[in-house]
């Protein structure tokens, strides 16, 4: 039995240190996305309050959980029966986290702080702690992370070992890990190494990212959906300008791609007798 859900990709870029600003803006693309049949939104990394990472200007704009972001998005997300992830900087504290949630019509369902800080958000995120959790929604089984953590393949393989389907990643790719910025079909690195691991470890991951040059940065875009198998289903997006998309996916292709043909069950053929990956006391 099909199990389609329709996936809306927000490529825009957040202003810096702009909250309020920014968070209108998310709630305006959601909402523009949602009419066009979108039931889950992804949104970029720290959308809320823009891409930035001086810590002490970040702290006057830092939220809780419960703050202003969260609860617009929920409540946007109850308006429509949907389903919004976004990014945005959480305050702990004294600490700071680069966050993402999946929010719904009974409010945060996934709650991921970043695991591995990119460049200068060293100097203003602490790690994440709240490891790699995942949901499950009426649709099917979803998981989290962000930008620089798909660098990590341990990442997708938890959760994907974990029993995500589909992984929605919040994202900000810049350049400086590769020397490439985006190849000939327009895909950013990231994202070519986003669609290898969804074929790797049979997921569905639906990427949003900023674009364009914003406070002396360049992003760039390439946002996309890829499948279990490695096919590319939306994007990718450009990488200068903001830009939306819807696509549906079938999440019973997961299983599916499970098995690739006579002897080749790529999911039980994992020697787990000789390997394993750990998830807090877990070995997977």
């Amino acid at each position: 039995m099909a199990r389609p859900v329709k996936i809306g990709l927000a490529q825009i870029t957040g202003e810096p240190y702009a909250p309020e600003a920014n968070r209108e803006r998310s709630l305006e693309v959601a909402t523009e996305l949602v009419g066009r049949g979108a039931q889950l939104v992804v949104l970029p990394e720290l959308i809320v309050p823009g891409y930035v990472a001086d810590s002490e200007r970040l702290r006057e704009y830092a939220e809780p959980l419960d703050g202003p972001t969260v609860s617009a998005w929920t409540e946007l997300a109850r308006e429509h029966d949907a389903w919004l992830v976004g990014g945005f900087c959480e305050r702990v504290g004294e600490r700071l986290f680069n966050s993402a949630v999946l929010v719904g019509a009974d409010g945060v369902e996934l709650h991921y702080r970043k695991l591995h800080p990119f460049r200068g958000e060293k100097h203003a995120f602490s790690p994440g702690d709240l490891g790699l959790p995942v949901a499950e929604l009426s649709f099917g089984r979803v998981g989290l992370c962000i930008c620089y953590d798909l660098r990590f393949v341990e990442t997708v393989r938890i959760l994907a070992l974990q029993g995500a389907e589909l992984i929605c990643v919040p994202t900000a790719w810049l350049s400086g890990f590769d020397q490439l910025k985006w190849d000939e079909r327009g895909l950013a690195p990231q994202a070519t190494g986003a669609i290898v691991q969804a074929n790797l470890d049979q997921v569905f991951i639906a990427c949003a990212s900023q674009a364009g040059d914003s406070d002396g940065l360049e992003f760039l875009g390439s946002s996309i959906v890829a499948d279990p198998t490695g096919e590319l289903l939306a994007g990718p997006l450009p990488g200068t300008d903001e830009r939306l998309a819807v696509v549906e996916v079938d999440l019973d292709a997961v299983a599916l791609a499970q098995e690739r043909g006579e002897l080749i069950s790529p999911r039980a053929d994992r020697r787990t007798d000789v390997y394993g990956v750990a998830i807090g006391d877990r070995v997977i």
